[in-house]
């Protein structure tokens, strides 16, 4: 059981923290702890509104969100936090492919709202930020970047008052390699240097935060998330601020 294999539990400002001993507790704590929201959710709502992260970090909070047969997916909306500006449509980096193809295709959200960077990402920015003001958002399940990094507001563009809620971004390139280091391209080269993202205000938005962060190359990450002052120097560190945010993280990525 998770609960066996959760390892220590803490409160840094408002965040709440928990260490597990491996990547698959984690990751199923996480997974029971948003389904449980969910359909607490859905005993009062018709319908609620989610937003995804799509990265390898997600994949064992995906897979038993898709196992869970008690889920009623039919009243959901779900978003995602961002996409590469100038891969090919059907390219298997697209994040709005790895959720179709971990979660959306097998679960079947009543709404599923992709970003299109096909075309002027002005634009699609425009398109989407309409949508996530269609209604509040319920729900948001995310990782942390090796550089602190949240959806993909990189140190460099990272504004906690943004005004804007879908923004495109220059990726640094720090992030750049974490997506070599994640197996996602073969090189620097081949990462696109830009994407669309959802803004850290959007992100800070949704009314519960799980947040998951696995493994050794993240720990680096996890500590100033943890321990710094809150400051676009790690975007990560605002998450400290949200009243209802909760960071599960394995002992790679929590240094023990």
């Amino acid at each position: 059981m998770p609960s066996q294999m959760l390892l220590k539990e803490m409160q840094v400002d408002a965040l709440k923290v928990r260490v597990y001993q491996n990547r698959k507790a984690m990751g199923t704590a996480a997974g029971v702890d948003i389904a449980g929201k969910i359909k607490e959710l859905l005993m009062v709502k018709p319908n609620i509104r989610m937003i995804f992260a799509a990265a390898p970090s997600q994949s064992e909070v995906l897979q038993y969100l898709k196992e869970d047969p008690t889920i009623d997916w039919s009243r959901i909306t779900a978003f995602h936090m961002d996409e590469y500006i100038g891969l090919p449509v059907d390219a298997q980096q697209r994040f709005s492919q790895f959720l179709c193809d971990h979660l959306f295709d097998h679960v079947h959200p009543g709404t599923v709202q992709l970003i299109d960077s096909s075309s002027s990402s002005e634009l699609e920015s425009i398109r989407y930020s309409a949508l996530l003001q269609e209604a509040p958002i319920d729900i948001v399940c995310l990782g942390i970047g090796e550089n602190g990094h949240i959806a993909f507001n990189d140190p460099p563009v990272a504004d906690f008052e943004d005004t804007l809620l879908v923004k495109t971004v220059e990726l640094e390139a720090a992030c750049r390699q974490q997506q070599v280091n994640d197996g996602c391209f073969p090189s620097v080269e081949a990462v696109p240097t830009h994407a669309i993202t959802l803004t850290i205000p959007a992100l800070l938005a949704g009314a519960h935060l799980f947040c998951v962060v696995p493994g050794k190359t993240k720990h680096q990450a996890v500590t100033k998330t943890l321990q710094d002052t809150i400051s676009t120097a790690c975007p990560s560190t605002i998450l400290r601020n949200h009243v209802d945010c909760t960071l599960y993280v394995d002992c790679d990525a929590y240094g023990q």
